[in-house]
């Protein structure tokens, strides 16, 4: 069953809410004082169930016969028509699929029924049925009139009743209809179920959000909201995150249309059983969507469009934001121009006082701050922009790329716009509303980018790097010769404008392509390494066999360097090399040993543990000493040493060996 939102538009007392009772049986206006006043202050619903309006088979021409489309259910938002509640209006209208726009025929067209037509020509509303109520108060002749004036007010619309000849689009209708008699509400049902069948249907596998517009409690169940899915699917039991606040929800029980189901799908009016979270804890305004998947956010870049009726909107101004049902203060701040005039448009950012959750495509409206009046509105392009932009004017034309319908050069122009820094895959999500999957099937079609592991790079951002990477290294193995290799933190720290997650990515790909190697922390081209020139090789052989030969009565460092043909940086870096290949081991910051007479020693100490009969083996240093043959200058660094190498531990002052 498909579902499709009908959202009611028009002047106070033109009879919006009695037509939707004419046509459901729900009297939309829940509140006493709705009842006791007569007028609509808040949104109301209501729904109606009708077949689809038969379909003609594609190319069967004039006499094809029709085609069952199934059953259609329309919920209905009723929105009231006073200028005093345009804000509460707002709220209703901003998830609809078509729109009624009721103009009672003994009043024809009154100021809101022209701000109501603003506002949903502002947020993009491409199907809707004018209709003339009351027409039982007025004559026939009166209605041809009236008639003829709504023609002229829609031409060139939406609703316009002409047909397109350059579209071949049918035009809008208009029916007449009384709620009092029932005259025109079949022809009604008839239009609706023609116009329901052509709208497309929401995405129901996109990701869920659901803007809130009514919180209250229920005996027997707690918290409960409502609200239009606007995309996705919600199942009982699901995990909901509450934006902005970042709060965690469950929910207990889902019911569509006043009826409990397992599941509530995109363009559907849905209440949610919600555990977790108190009632003082929600409100009009706040949304619910997959838990860890957007970010709030406080800063929106947007096209906007001004009404022709509406004052110059200068750079930094302050209007009231409506977005779904969020409502916010906002300063405009406009990227290439200084005023927007009436009727124009313009790239912006729009900066809020309060968070919410926008993605591009959402639409929004513009009031005036004072008078609070509809001035334009317009869609969200980028809900993450950069915090410094250093040109207006360039910037303003990537705004234009991601105003691009093509996924695929959307995308670039995002991806791109990142340059080294690059965006995840959940990035991409978070600032499109676009699912994994569906990004994933678009990658391969992107020739300007490459993906590593998780992260989107500008194709040529990653051919500069991986270059940058090889050239740092080779200028490096030609500056160091007697190095084995360059410091992963000294690599990265050459490339700061790249973030560490896109460095190690990249230097992850560059090792499985084999075109650098990872020895532990140190970082080399393949095949290179340590080349040493004959003095070099000479020296390093002179020092092993300096401290081979010595034993445990080595010599001083500094003698044994003093003694070679090089300089005292290129023996330093032999001697780091010896260290590196344990071929020489540093006791302390004066002892140098070989690693052949640190073997010896430990066989020495582990044959004292073996010639003991009972109890433990235990050695001072004045028997350690006698072992070895060595003085206390080197008794007590090589007892301490053992100590670190838990060979023995000490106790008191003696060792016993472990």
């Amino acid at each position: 069953m498909k579902s499709v939102i009908v959202g009611t538009a028009g002047h106070i007392d033109h009879g919006k809410t009695a037509l939707v009772k004419a046509l459901t049986g729900i009297d939309a206006d829940r509140l006493e004082e709705e009842k006791r006043r007569g007028i609509t202050i808040d949104i109301g619903f209501a729904h109606l169930e009708l077949p689809a309006a038969p379909q003609s088979r594609a190319g069967a021409g004039d006499g094809a016969s029709p085609v069952s489309t199934g059953s259609l259910r329309l919920g209905f938002v009723d929105v009231p028509g006073h200028e005093r509640f345009v804000r509460n209006m707002l709220a209703g209208i901003g998830g609809i699929d078509l729109v009624l726009l009721v103009i009672a025929a003994d009043e024809s067209i009154k100021p809101q029924t022209r701000e109501h037509f603003d506002i949903c020509r502002l947020l993009a509303v491409r199907r809707g049925i004018t209709v003339l109520t009351k027409a039982d108060t007025v004559d026939r002749e009166t209605l041809d009139v009236v008639k003829l004036e709504v023609e002229e007010f829609l031409r060139g619309s939406f609703l316009d009743p002409n047909p397109n000849p350059a579209t071949g689009a049918a035009g809008a209708p208009i029916v007449a209809v009384s709620a009092l008699t029932g005259a025109g509400l079949d022809e009604l049902k008839r239009e609706l179920a023609r116009v329901a069948s052509e709208v497309t249907a929401r995405d129901a596998d996109a990701l869920a959000r659901l803007p809130i517009d009514r919180v209250f409690s229920m005996k027997g169940f707690g918290t409960v909201v409502t609200g239009t899915l606007v995309s996705g699917t919600i199942h009982k039991e699901d995990d909901l995150e509450v934006f902005p606040s970042g709060k965690r929800v469950r929910v207990r029980g889902v019911q569509v249309h006043g009826s409990s189901a397992e599941q509530a799908v995109a363009g559907q009016r849905t209440a949610l059983n919600l555990a977790g979270v108190p009632t003082e804890d929600l409100a009009r305004g706040m949304m619910l969507a997959p838990p860890e998947t957007f970010h709030p956010t406080r800063r929106v870049d947007v096209s906007l469009s001004l009404l022709a009726s509406a004052k110059p909107l200068k750079d930094r101004a302050r209007v009231h934001l409506h977005a779904y049902t969020s409502e916010s203060i906002a300063e405009v701040a406009l990227y290439e121009t200084k005023t927007v005039k009436p009727g124009g448009s313009a790239y912006a950012q729009l900066r809020m006082a309060e968070p919410a959750l926008l993605l591009p495509g959402d639409r929004f409206i513009l009031r005036q701050f004072s008078p609070v009046i509809t001035i334009g509105g317009g869609v969200v392009l980028e809900n993450a922009p950069p915090a410094k932009i250093s040109n207006r004017q360039t910037y303003a034309d990537l705004l234009e790329a991601f105003a691009d319908n093509d996924l695929g050069i959307n995308l670039t122009a995002r991806v791109t716009s990142r340059g080294t820094a690059g965006l995840t895959m959940a990035e991409v999500t978070a600032r499109t509303g676009w699912q994994r999957r569906a990004i994933e099937k678009l990658i391969p079609t992107m020739p300007m980018i490459e993906r590593i592991d998780d992260l989107l790079l500008p194709k040529l951002a990653v051919e500069m790097i991986q270059k940058g990477l090889l050239m740092v290294l080779d200028g490096f193995h030609k500056q160091n010769p007697l190095a084995p290799g360059m410091s992963r933190e000294e690599l990265r720290g050459r490339f700061r404008n790249v973030s560490p997650e896109v460095f190690d990515s990249l230097l992850q790909e560059a090792i499985r392509a084999n075109k650098v190697e990872l020895a532990g922390e140190l970082v080399r081209l393949p095949g290179r390494g340590v080349v040493m020139k004959d003095e070099e090789a000479e020296s390093k052989k002179m020092i092993e066999e300096a401290f081979a030969s010595a034993g445990l009565q080595v010599p001083a460092l500094w003698e044994v360097l003093g003694r070679l043909k090089v300089d005292k940086v290129r023996a330093q870096k032999i001697v780091t090399l010896l260290l590196r290949d344990k071929i020489l081991l540093k006791i302390s910051n004066d002892l140098v040993f070989h690693h052949t007479a640190i073997e010896k020693l430990r066989e020495q100490v582990a044959g004292l543990k073996a010639k003991t009969a009972s109890g433990p083996a235990k050695i001072d240093v004045g028997k350690f000493k006698e072992m070895t043959g060595v003085s206390r200058k080197y008794a007590i660094p090589l007892l301490e040493y053992l100590d670190r190498e838990r060979v023995t531990r000490r106790v008191g002052d003696e060792r016993v060996i472990l």
